[in-house]
């Protein structure tokens, strides 16, 4: 790290030597005009109600101009920006860096429509910088106190009439989609950060995680690996250009009917993001005057409709988390594993973007292509889709699909992505039929077997072709390489320790372990390295939304539940069986010691062995994390969205002072 060049001196620390700080004013002006009260208002309305009406005038806001509908902004925002957009201090990632941009538009539009906008900022981490460090343990815990934080100042707000929620990036646009979901009577719009730019020359932002890993081993030079990494977040805001976390959620927010249509990837900072900022608005507000609500928005229908067009895009497997938290928080029923199998085998995966292939087109060609609405004029043909639902305009979806299909902003855009970068719109996003042609499978897969007995989850379409048989199954058998702490297994694989054929476990890595971490560092080493794609990866803990390989994740019970995968010792034969068409699969213990038995008596071998001596939560695990492990797993566990459900916790509770006699 290179040193602080000037050391600041005592004096300049203790006393700035200015004297003209030395003569503060006590008493000024204030605030002139008069407050719009009524003797009504006066007589009965709340003190809060009042003095925030003087609190406004404080603040500046003309004071004839109070009555208006009360707007509150949320957002994710991070980081301060000069004017001209340069940094004074910086943001934990580029996702949030220019939201406030957003925020202002909408806020102008607002002002501009007789309503009084309010701003307040609950800013979120970056998954990509705590990749493979102790910042990681607070990731996922991170999205529900963020949701808190956000629900907190919508109820903070007593006279607000609707809410705008900006956001972009893995955590902080979850959080966002659960505190607006639990808005059940209020109307709300979710307003997505949008998307970064490739850079002309150079790799994308998920290629320059694996820099580490390819010097490491001989592939890149120092040198390449300083420029690309310069250059891979090319343009100064949004999320990421692959289809991980982020994206996905923009495009679930969008399915479940919370933003508006084609709002989901949007270039940031561009003409067409900071429009949809000032619709939104104007949409809240005809949201308020409808009297409408979330409830009317998320119901058992669009919930359904958003799982459809996860699948149909190949989104990130977080989103099995966090959708389901969204659903929790809107009162609905939550999606089991079983119904996410189902919408999977039933939808087909039209989409071609990066991660998933073949073609790997980045997000805001995606956007270019059409986006969710271009994918969902498919879905609707295919009869996979309940139009009747009402989106964020106040329209049917049905009727707003109809006004995409005939839009100039829909023609206009599907020429640019062919005019700029010679991509034919029907490349990018498909019909089923030509999808089916070209090779693409639905994504995601649930795995079982005697290591995960309560369920796992893999992206099948991320294994590559090379390694999966003609009949579309994917088959592995192989030793076992068990490692407790990720750094254990990032150091084997650059020490080339971890070899062609084997099979890596990472346990005691789940929420009561580490915080269900992340584990992209793992996934993107193996990706770019020659023999990667020749070994599978077994885990409790969970993946990046870009990551791609055979590796299988939220194997559950985790480890420290004693969890089989806590189980497992270095060199027992593992057997994986993936399906990528009938979307089946199952993970096994097979052997030990060199000696293959098959999958009955390996669940008879895990049931009578101890856990293995060195399970233990992380012992930098932060005790706000673990406080979460432990009320999440109370509330159903990650396959319950990990969310809080208080009467359940509530319930265990005076179970247990009962059973311990207090």
């Amino acid at each position: 790290m290179p040193a602080i060049t000037q050391v600041p001196s005592l004096t300049s620390i203790l006393d700035s030597g200015d004297p003209t700080m030395f003569a503060p004013p006590t008493k000024t002006r204030g605030p002139q005009g008069q407050l719009p009260f009524t003797d009504d208002m006066l007589r009965n309305a709340p003190s809060g109600d009042l003095f925030g009406w003087t609190m406004n005038a404080g603040m500046g806001w003309d004071p004839s101009k109070l009555g208006g509908k009360e707007v509150l902004i949320l957002s994710t925002h991070g980081g301060l920006r000069a004017a001209d957009g340069t940094p004074i201090a910086l943001g934990y990632h580029s996702g949030h860096w220019e939201v406030n941009l957003l925020v202002e538009a909408a806020a102008r539009e607002l002002k501009g429509l007789d309503a009084v906008p309010f701003a307040g900022y609950c800013s979120d981490p970056c998954d990509g910088r705590s990749q493979g460090t102790t910042g990681m343990f607070d990731s996922l815990p991170y999205r529900n106190d963020a949701a808190q934080i956000f629900r907190r100042l919508i109820r903070s707000l007593p006279r607000r009439s609707g809410v705008l929620g900006v956001a972009t990036c893995d955590k902080g646009l979850p959080a966002m989609m659960m505190a607006l979901a639990a808005q059940h009577t209020l109307p709300c719009i979710l307003v997505p950060g949008g998307v970064t730019l490739l850079a002309e020359e150079g790799e994308d932002a998920a290629a320059i995680q694996t820099i580490g890993a390819r010097f490491a081993h001989g592939k890149i030079t120092r040198e390449y690996a300083a420029e690309m990494g310069c250059r891979a977040c090319a343009s100064p805001g949004g999320g990421c250009q692959f289809l991980g976390t982020a994206a996905t959620a923009q495009v679930v927010g969008e399915a479940l009917g919370m933003s508006l249509t084609h709002s989901a990837l949007a270039p940031s900072g561009q003409p067409v993001w900071l429009d949809m900022a000032r619709r939104s608005a104007r949409a809240v507000l005809s949201m308020e005057s409808r009297g409408l609500g979330m409830r009317d928005i998320l119901t058992p229908a669009a919930l359904e409709n958003a799982m459809a067009v996860h699948a149909a895009f190949g989104g990130s497997t977080n989103l099995i988390l966090h959708l389901t938290a969204i659903a929790y928080h809107a009162g609905l029923k939550r999606p089991a594993v079983d119904d996410w199998a189902r919408v999977n085998r039933s939808v087909p995966r039209i989409v071609d973007a990066l991660p998933n292939g073949p073609k790997h087109h980045a997000t805001v060609q995606v956007f270019l292509a059409g986006g969710v609405p271009e994918v969902m004029l498919h879905l609707r043909k295919a009869g996979l889709l309940d139009t009747s639902v009402l989106v964020a305009s106040g329209q049917t979806l049905g009727d707003a699909l109809d006004w995409w299909a005939q839009s100039e902003r829909r023609a206009v855009l599907r020429k640019t992505l062919l005019a700029r970068d010679g991509i034919d719109p029907d490349n990018v996003i498909m019909s089923p039929d030509e999808a089916r042609h070209r090779g693409l499978t639905a994504t995601v897969c649930f795995p079982i077997g005697n290591l995960a007995p309560e369920g796992a989850v893999i992206k099948s379409t991320s294994i590559d072709a090379s390694v999966v048989d003609a009949d579309g199954v994917y088959r592995k058998v192989g030793p076992a390489r068990v490692f407790v702490t990720e750094p254990a297994a990032i150091e084997a694989i650059k020490a080339g320790q971890v070899k062609e054929g084997d099979i890596l476990v990472l346990a005691c890595r789940g929420p009561m372990g580490a915080g269900m971490e992340e584990t992209y560092q793992l996934t993107s080493a193996l990706k770019f390295l020659p023999f990667g794609k020749h070994v599978a990866l077994l885990t409790d803990a969970r993946f990046s939304g870009v990551s791609t390989g055979a590796c299988i994740g939220h194997i559950s019970p985790e480890a420290l539940a004693g969890g089989p995968i806590g189980k497992l010792r270095e060199g027992d034969v593992i057997e994986i069986v993936v399906d990528r068409n009938r979307l089946e699969g199952t993970v096994n213990l097979v052997g030990e010691a060199g000696t293959v038995f098959g999958a009955e008596q390996g669940t008879r071998v895990l049931a009578e062995r101890a856990p293995r001596p060195d399970l233990a939560p992380d012992k930098d695990l932060p005790a706000d994390t673990k406080l979460w492990a432990a009320l999440q797993d109370a509330s159903g566990g990650t396959w319950g969205g990990a969310v809080y459900d208080v009467e359940r916790i509530v319930k265990l509770l005076a179970a247990g002072r009962r059973a311990l006699g207090e």
